[in-house]
């Protein structure tokens, strides 16, 4: 069995998975593997599976899968897993420091001092304690910027269809009711035709004015047009975010040069610590599949 890693992993992982058979990461290969590892960068479009008669089974490190095309997957036979618990604390933890980063101003001091100017009068600070979070998903990596929000005294709500509990957060009936409430809104979807431009302009008129919308889901999940409008007029106060129409954005992105922008460049998923977990989780899956006979 051959396992092409056609994407950036742990440096472990190609030792830990000739366990389980030859591992490569020539992309020429693709027409003989068996199994193909991916992250961001690699689209398993209906293209590249038809170049892989092989394939077996598709393995994403990380949460979303709308980098693989699923159903033509599924029509060919072919397994899509992904690894959706390592990512959970690093994507939380990038997406709370953005949250952090806009009340306090941080890139705005920080610049300001560099280019010589003190401006310790004119950058006035507000806080997260007291303020609302609706978290837009109420997944795995929502649950873990809910309990860092509660850390910091915030109240937490969250609207998701198919949650019916929730640890950390008060759910609310529909999207309307967490939006109306929200002084920050924090995006954790994964992007579907029902989620799909699911902040537009009606839903940004329905939110207060100046809230800060932090987006670590996917960008498509805002209709970029009416987000622009929202953050001119002032609706929208700040927009942070680390996900982008595509990776990297056009150089006319009007994101990348808005003032009342925070951005990263898709650096969610990229810490240390979360490439161990996916490789572990990657092994996991894998003894699993064995088990049952599927690999």
């Amino acid at each position: 069995m051959l396992f092409l890693i056609a994407d950036a992993f742990d440096a472990s992982l190609p030792e830990r998975l000739r366990a389980f058979g030859e591992v490569t990461d020539d992309p020429s290969r693709l027409g003989e593997a068996h199994v193909v590892l991916i992250r961001s960068k690699t689209k398993m479009t209906r293209e590249l599976i038809d170049r892989a008669p092989n394939l077996k089974l598709i393995i994403r490190g990380g949460v979303g899968l709308d980098n693989v095309d699923k159903a033509y997957a599924a029509q060919k036979g072919i397994l899509v897993r992904n690894t959706p618990n390592a990512s959970s604390i690093a994507v939380a933890e990038l997406a709370f420091c953005l949250m952090l980063a806009v009340p306090n101003r941080l890139v705005e001091a920080h610049q300001s001092l560099r280019e010589g100017r003190w401006e310790k009068k004119t950058l006035k600070r507000t806080e997260l304690f007291g303020k609302t979070l609706c978290l837009l998903g109420a997944g795995h990596i929502a649950t873990e910027v809910g309990r860092r929000a509660r850390a910091f005294g915030m109240r937490v709500l969250a609207y998701d269809p198919y949650v019916k509990t929730h640890e950390v957060a008060e759910l609310v009936p529909d999207l309307a009711t967490g939006l109306a409430a929200a002084d920050y809104v924090s995006m954790h979807l994964p992007l579907t035709p029902e989620t799909t431009g699911l902040l537009n302009k009606s839903t940004f008129a329905l939110m207060k004015r100046g809230v800060v919308l932090v987006n670590a889901a996917r960008a498509k999940c805002i209709v970029q047009d009416d987000l622009k409008e929202a953050l001119d007029s002032g609706q929208v106060g700040f927009y942070a975010t680390d996900v982008w129409p595509t990776d990297p954005p056009e150089p006319g992105y009007f994101v990348l040069t808005h003032p009342n922008v925070l951005m990263t460049p898709h650096l969610g998923a990229s810490s240390r610590e979360n490439l161990g977990r996916i490789c572990e989780e990657t092994i996991q899956l894998l003894t699993h599949l064995k088990k049952e006979g599927k690999l």
